[in-house]
């Protein structure tokens, strides 16, 4: 048999053991070093480089209303909001949301050194909550924010971060995620917007109208609204989506308002045609000239002390349409000179009328 107690190689062991004691301790993984006094995560890291580089975009936006004194008669100008904004371009341009300079008289736009100037709206769409100002004497140097490519593809899970100025804290940068895509949200002028971003980045009153941004500092989307029961931020925030911020905004620049899409027809309001049982947009009367008048479409007729009903619309291509903000919705998807299939009701069945899109006034 085999003498396990043998002790030659133990001995060699013991020996080297000792001899390694004696040098300072047995042979270890090198010690860790201590870290700089201004080392940063990478996370950490991109979060101040995104601040630092767009912070000087954001603005601080107030505006101001003229009140006159019911006594002396006399006029007082006083500040009725403000919120947060993003410069477009050099040449002074500014976007902010409609809600924050809505009914405003006057504008003043403070950038990230302190100093303010005054500026006057160009223009705007409330449909979806867009609006942008001009700087009157804008400085020389500008830093405007920057846009993704147009075939950018934003995925849930993405870093989002918000910069604003909450409760009038200028310049507060909040960080999150985004939680979700294509959101729609009942909008400031009474229609839904479609396709919004939600965040849990922390968005609370004073943040409209700033910049959704992603880990590169490009512009993602406009900081717009919150769910909220207390009115500040519980982790749920939407931004309208850069894809509509870069169509809008030159539109607006160039028009003053945006360019749309439409049929050349007034409709009846939608809470009297349910009243009578309609589902579907009544048309009201059609404008002569217009592609509804080039197609035959019909609006409503006076027999003698009766009102008779001509076309319901209940659907523009695919999309189907029970409503002034569905009939909204679906054109929007156009623009003017595009062809579409509209689908009316006209004496109890369902006829599709092709027609031209025009450019609304």
């Amino acid at each position: 048999m085999r003498d396990i107690t043998t002790k030659g190689p133990w001995v060699a062991l013991v020996a080297a053991l000792c001899a390694s004691l004696a040098w300072g301790g047995v042979a270890t993984a090198q010690d860790i070093q201590p870290m700089g006094p201004n080392a940063r995560l990478e996370y950490e890291q991109n979060t101040i480089d995104v601040f630092r580089t767009v912070a000087p975009a954001t603005v601080f936006v107030i505006q101001k209303r003229l009140v006159r004194d019911s006594w002396t008669r006399r006029a007082r100008e006083y500040t009725a909001g403000s919120g947060s904004g993003f410069i477009w371009d050099r040449k002074g341009h500014v976007v902010t949301n409609y809600h924050v300079i809505a009914d405003g008289n006057a504008f003043e736009v403070t950038l990230q050194d302190g100093k303010t100037y005054e500026a006057h709206l160009v223009g705007g769409d409330p449909n979806k909550d867009i609006a942008v100002l001009k700087l009157d004497k804008p400085p020389r140097a500008l830093t405007s924010i920057q846009l993704p490519r147009p075939e950018y593809t934003l995925e849930v899970g993405q870093k989002a971060l918000a910069i604003g100025n909450p409760f009038g804290l200028d310049h507060t940068l909040t960080v999150g995620v985004v939680s979700a895509l294509g959101r729609e949200m009942l909008g400031y002028g009474g229609t839904t917007i479609r396709g919004m971003i939600q965040t849990d980045a922390s968005i609370n009153p004073g943040n409209s109208g700033g910049p959704l941004l992603n880990a590169r500092g490009q512009l993602i989307g406009m900081n717009t609204m919150i769910y909220s029961k207390t009115g500040s931020s519980v982790g749920i925030g939407f931004a309208v989506p850069v894809q509509t911020v870069r169509r809008v905004v030159p539109e607006i620049i160039r028009y003053g308002k945006p360019v749309r899409a439409g049929l050349g027809i007034q409709l009846v309001p939608d809470n009297i045609a349910r009243r009578n049982g309609i589902s579907g947009v009544v048309i009201e009367a059609v404008n002569p000239g217009s592609p509804a008048a080039q197609a035959g479409l019909r609006g409503l007729q006076r027999k003698r002390r009766r009102t008779l009903v001509g076309d319901v619309i209940v659907g523009i291509n695919e999309h189907e349409v029970a409503t002034y903000d569905d009939l909204f919705g679906a054109l929007d998807r156009y623009r003017p000179g595009d062809s579409v299939k509209v689908k009316v009701q006209r004496d109890n069945r369902v006829i599709t009328v092709p027609l031209k899109l025009s450019r609304l006034n």
